[in-house]
């Protein structure tokens, strides 16, 4: 889970983001399946059962404004769980879990409710996701959660535009998230 590729979890992240907003759940797993192998190492028992848990905590989230943050929480409680069960790591698994929900949370609001205005919120919610998971210091996370909502703000204008996957704001974005896994890899070593 500290020696991942930055350049295979940002792509695989990406297309799981591309089939998320299309709704092309089977896609999202796969894309899934090679997020969680990537980023966190696990056996591949532990990965298919972590992507499931990574997929279903996502269509739970998904509907707006009618989503279910709390059983994508109690979802993502069960993926971190196989994570701290196959990494060793030692991290609070209800906290991750409500970490990564509150960055959903702040970009569905830049998204949806403040499209125009500022990423901090966002970036300081996946900082403390980073901190929290990687025991590094919050400030270290934050220009890998810069660049990752600048994805996300990349996704967002993808989105709006009719979600063509061959649009080259699809490139933009895999680029931008590369260079924030690159940035966390970096944070993670220093």
């Amino acid at each position: 889970m500290r020696s991942f590729d930055p350049v295979r979890l940002g792509s695989r992240e990406a297309g799981a983001w591309v089939a998320y907003y299309r709704h092309e759940w089977w896609r999202f797993l796969r894309c899934a399946v090679g997020m969680v192998r990537t980023g966190f190492g696990m056996s591949w028992p532990r990965t298919l059962l972590g992507a499931w848990f990574v997929l279903r905590a996502n269509q739970k989230w998904a509907p707006y404004p009618d989503n279910d943050p709390d059983a994508a929480r109690r979802l993502m409680h069960r993926f971190y769980r196989q994570v701290t069960r196959a990494t060793g790591e030692r991290f609070d698994i209800a906290e991750a879990a409500r970490l990564e929900i509150a960055w959903w949370r702040a970009h569905r609001e830049l998204q949806r409710e403040r499209p125009g205005s500022g990423d901090e919120e966002l970036v300081d919610a996946l900082a403390a996701l980073y901190a929290h998971v990687y025991g590094i210091p919050a400030a270290d996370g934050r220009q890998a959660g810069r660049l990752r909502a600048e994805a996300m703000r990349l996704s967002d204008t993808w989105v709006e535009a009719g979600c063509d996957p061959t649009s080259p704001l699809v490139d933009g974005e895999r680029v931008a998230l590369v260079r924030s896994y690159a940035t966390l890899l970096a944070a993670v070593y220093r």
